[in-house]
């Protein structure tokens, strides 16, 4: 339970609006109060012909470029990745891989799964010491970390698929971001402090990331990364056979070889992207299209809106006690339930039975409305610790194109290993494997044996890129990293958009409620709770955590700043990114 002291400083009017209020609105912007961070209200960012949102303000207007050149989203999205992966190192990737939700201006949504996968020579068992116990660090940091990234496999069929422009003109940008480098900010320079001590231990890293005297790189300083550059070139005019067939591989291989990994050339050789229809649910009208598995995250997503959509969350009111008490109970069931679940080319997965109303409907009747549910009633759930540190970006065109993309290192600079003169980071996505199926992890979490490593096998991930529409047009883009926050932060955006009235910006500023089974604390973010709510929710048995803000959420909506309002002047896309970390924008065109 909280303490007086700690629930003083959780006070905001954001709790203390009365049934079915929205929040204190001053022109078109949010008022917080004492929120989390005390953000000053911003007005969602407007664009007449599109809208690119995403962690780095450069990468934003890469994209927002590529619209004004005549590209569309899917060009744009291309184009952005490829940034992020210069101006964004930390996550942004080409040594890594993720998953894109993607929305044709036909209507048609597809999932494009360009996740990493298992090296051929992985086992079960390759975490494990004699004793079968897990050693710990080796699936997070170096070599035998690594997985088979897929961004440029994934991009270079997205384009040829769904783009218009060569991918001479969409990496063009960040390939001079690359060679004439830029200038680093505040936010850039965090996230770089994340690191500098694995930046030391590996030579090239050491070059790249570190100033000549070994001191960590300081705001105002230039970042170049030539290596990188030349690596963007060769993929520029050569594709992903640069990447997978081609010198890049070689030297990556080489540096795995070298460095105690396990990656041969085979595995560059046989990697291949997948499409796959998207997990699509309703709620209160709007079509949500959103990640199936290999995510896990679109599942719960799904399951949660489901159990919500038969409450009337807009007449409880906005983070009111019986509000929060209906979200963390819909929270704890679906991650209870997120069993079984892993990569569908090895496993058959319950998806049909956790997103089906009539599921949904005796979820509710089992969920009391006045005390909390204890974790250990529930079937236990078999949740994979996933890291944090991944980045999302979301894309909408005047065509009608919509595109929601999440992708990863997975860990901040990933394995921080670098493959040889390529200047490109590799990922620790291993780690998302099941180390011991079976056993709980330090976090108490139980492995999944669906989750099991295996040669080419795709790891479960939270990842959650979701759109929502609406009479056959899009109405929404929205994503977010996180790890297993991920389905709670996309649903916390949904309903304070389409619930309570919100624009995309006050939706994404929006202080955050976690539950996830287990652990059983709710987890809050500064502002989320006022003191009588959670002392309210306190006495139903809730226990509460308070945290540091996560996740990083970046939203689209089309037609007005907020659903059902009016048009601002000639804009039509609005878009809201999040402030928890400097140095993101929403950059209309």
């Amino acid at each position: 339970m909280l303490a007086g002291s700690m629930l003083a400083g959780l006070a905001t009017p954001l709790g203390a609006l009365p049934a079915g209020a929205v929040p204190a609105v001053q022109g078109d912007v949010l008022t917080f109060g004492q929120t989390q961070a005390a953000l000053p209200p911003l007005a969602p960012a407007e664009g007449v012909h599109g809208m690119v949102v995403s962690a780095q303000h450069l990468a934003s207007e890469v994209g927002a470029h590529i619209l004004a050149q005549g590209g569309n989203a899917a060009d744009a999205a291309v184009a952005v990745a490829y940034a992020l992966a210069v101006v964004y190192p930390a996550a942004g990737n080409i040594g890594g891989g993720g998953f894109m939700t993607l929305r044709a201006p036909d209507g048609h949504a597809v999932f494009i799964d360009f996740r990493e996968h298992a090296p051929l020579a992985a086992t079960e068992t390759m975490y494990q010491d004699a004793k079968g116990t897990v050693i710990p660090n080796l699936s997070i940091v170096g070599w035998k970390a690594v997985a088979v990234p897929g961004t440029v496999a994934g991009m270079d069929m997205i384009l040829r698929r769904w783009g218009h422009m060569t991918r001479q003109q969409v990496m063009a940008p960040a390939i001079a971001l690359a060679r004439d480098g830029f200038i680093l900010a505040e936010g850039d320079v965090q996230l770089l402090n994340t690191s500098t001590a694995d930046f030391a231990r590996d030579p090239e890293a050491r070059r790249i990331f570190l100033r000549p005297d070994g001191t960590p790189l300081q705001v105002g300083d230039r970042l170049v990364q030539a290596d990188l550059a030349d690596s963007l070139s060769l993929i520029a005019r050569s594709g992903a056979a640069a990447f997978y067939r081609g010198p890049i591989a070689d030297a990556i291989v080489q540096a795995s070889k070298v460095g105690g990994g396990i990656l041969q050339s085979e595995d560059f050789r046989r990697y291949t992207p997948r499409v796959l229809p998207t997990l699509t649910c309703s709620y209160r009208g709007y079509q949500v299209d959103t990640a199936p598995p290999p995510s896990g995250g679109g599942v719960a997503l799904c399951e949660m809106l489901t159990i919500l959509s038969g409450y009337d969350m807009h007449k409880l009111g906005l983070h009111t006690a019986p509000a929060v008490q209906r979200e963390v109970e819909a929270m704890r069931r679906a991650y209870a339930d997120r069993q079984d679940l892993g990569d569908p080319a090895f496993v058959q997965n319950p998806v049909t039975h956790l997103v089906d109303p009539s599921y949904a409907r005796q979820v509710r009747a089992a969920i009391p409305t006045d005390r909390a549910v204890p974790s250990a009633s529930l079937k236990p759930g078999q949740i994979e610790p996933e890291k944090h540190e991944t980045t999302q970006f979301s894309v909408a065109d005047d065509r009608g194109m919509a595109i929601s993309v999440t992708y990863t290192l997975n860990g901040w600079f990933g394995a921080k290993v670098i493959g040889g003169h390529t200047g490109i980071f590799l990922n620790d996505e291993m780690d998302d494997f099941s180390s011991r199926p079976g056993v709980p992890n330090m976090f108490g979490i139980v492995g999944s044996a669906a989750n099991a490593i295996a040669p080419g096998k795709t790891p479960l991930s939270s990842m959650s890129p979701t759109i929502l529409s609406r009479n056959g047009k899009p109405v929404m883009v929205i994503g977010s990293p996180g790890g297993s926050r991920i389905p709670t932060i996309v649903l916390s955006t949904i309903l304070g958009v389409v619930d309570y009235g919100l624009d995309i910006q006050q939706a994404v500023d929006l202080p955050r409620i976690h539950e996830q089974w287990q652990p059983e604390p709710v987890e809050i973010e500064q502002g989320a709770l006022t003191e009588a709510v959670a002392r309210t929710l306190e006495q139903e048995g809730y226990k509460f955590a308070p945290h540091a803000p996560w996740g990083v959420a970046e939203g689209i909506l089309v037609g007005s700043p907020r659903l059902g309002g009016r048009h601002v002047g000639m804009a039509r896309y609005f878009g809201g990114f999040d402030r928890r970390h400097p140095g993101g924008a929403a950059v209309g065109e």
